[in-house]
């Protein structure tokens, strides 16, 4: 592992098969015993390389977390999608590689998305996580959001509680 710099940019095409594994390995590692686990694999196995590629030539707001030249983490974040919210931005996803996590990094993927969406005037943000993800619910505390909304999601025949975290401005 290389650790000379560590840098934060918006994520090329040749980012994506980096990224989709960044996915794939952090979703089975949060979501394994949380989602059932046909439809965990179906949503792994849908955002390949090929997604992530599509996405970033469409102009989705992806950026990277590298250290030195290894991709060590993503987020991808835009508008709120939960009008309902008092909250221009949201981050959509948030994800390191399993070696990376607890290191910080995600603090600093998660303060350069804010500062990138303040800057595109969509101030104060949302993130949605799983209840029962310890991990995240334990990430956005120590960040300081706040509880500012509940939903579920169904996966397959298990229906989860998510919370909104908000942060305002």
């Amino acid at each position: 592992m290389t650790t000379g710099l560590i840098e934060i940019r918006r994520a090329r095409p040749q980012d994506a098969p980096s990224v989709a594994e960044i996915h794939d390995a952090a979703w089975r590692t949060a979501y394994r015993g949380l989602i059932p686990g046909v439809e965990l694999e179906k949503m792994v196995e849908r955002r390949g390389p090929q997604w992530w590629q599509s996405a970033i030539r469409r102009g989705s707001r992806i950026s990277v977390l590298l250290v030195g030249d290894d991709v060590a983490g993503y987020t991808n974040y835009g508008g709120n999608r939960a009008k309902s919210l008092p909250y221009g931005g949201e981050i959509y996803e948030i994800y390191l590689k399993p070696v990376y996590q607890g290191l910080g990094f995600g603090q600093r993927l998660f303060s350069a998305a804010r500062r990138d969406l303040a800057l595109a005037g969509l101030n104060g943000l949302v993130v949605w996580a799983l209840a029962e993800n310890r991990g995240a619910i334990g990430f956005y505390e120590a960040l300081g959001g706040q509880p500012v909304a509940a939903s579920t999601e169904r996966f397959g025949g298990k229906t989860l509680d998510k919370t909104a975290f908000g942060w305002q401005r």
